[in-house]
């Protein structure tokens, strides 16, 4: 399930019925999937804050207004998560992003049941900035 067209409820559905070791391959595999991102738009600026890992977010804007976010992480289960993150924000308006419940949207995965806390801690910071820069544009 790592083709782009993949949407947040065909990897609920997959990984519902995976359990242990395959959830985290699922995860990696997401990751692998990921757009990537140049190395020259990983900076400290778009470095997200709190993570164990490292992670970089850098948001642009569409000719339609709809933000789209590349993201990448040094580390690979980092990766699948952010690629879920994306999944529930990507090339959407910045009203639609900040009106989603993307918390609520990934608690499905309970990633805390799946991933150590060091590994997750970064996710809300993550969420935040994505709201930040849909409500810098919302304008």
């Amino acid at each position: 399930m790592t083709e782009a067209a993949a949407t947040l409820d065909d990897v609920r559905d997959e990984y519902a019925f995976l359990e242990g070791d395959d959830r985290y391959r699922l995860l990696v595999d997401l990751g692998r999937a990921l757009e990537p991102m140049p190395e020259a738009l990983k900076t400290d600026a778009t470095l997200v804050r709190g993570c164990s890992a490292s992670v970089w977010v850098y948001p642009a804007v569409r000719d339609d207004g709809r933000l789209h976010f590349l993201a990448d992480s040094n580390a690979h289960i980092t990766k699948g998560i952010i690629a879920l993150v994306l999944l529930t924000v990507q090339d959407r308006t910045p009203a639609e992003i900040l009106s989603a419940d993307i918390e609520g949207e990934l608690a499905s995965f309970d990633l805390k049941a799946q991933l150590s806390s060091n590994r997750t801690q970064g996710i809300p910071n993550m969420i935040a900035l994505i709201r930040e820069t849909a409500a810098r544009y919302a304008g």
